[in-house]
């Protein structure tokens, strides 16, 4: 079944997310090549794909996964939380309808 993984990110935290980013990305591509992730992105904090200095408030997964607890532990585990980027995580099932 697929979750989504919604996490916000903490005030300031753009440097961190940065330096942060190779090990968070390392752990999506693994899922891509699994054929396990829907899509994955961050939520830029202005109305623009470059945000630039203004960052991002958090970041959007949708994946596949054996269960919520399963879903509910990759999340806890994501570099991003573990280094402050994000300062919390929630997930819940997902029902893809389209495409």
């Amino acid at each position: 079944m697929f979750y989504m993984i919604y996490s916000e990110d903490a005030a300031n935290s753009l440097e961190n997310r940065l330096a942060t980013r190779p090990a968070h990305l390392a752990r999506l591509q693994a899922l891509n090549e699994a054929g396990r992730l829907l899509l994955a992105g961050p939520l830029p904090a202005i109305d623009s794909n470059e945000p630039g200095g203004a960052g991002f408030t958090g970041s959007l997964v949708v994946a596949e996964f054996n269960s919520l607890a399963d879903a509910q532990n990759w999340a806890d585990s994501d570099p991003y939380l573990t280094a402050g980027v994000y300062v919390k995580s929630t997930v819940k099932p997902f029902k893809r309808v389209l495409p």
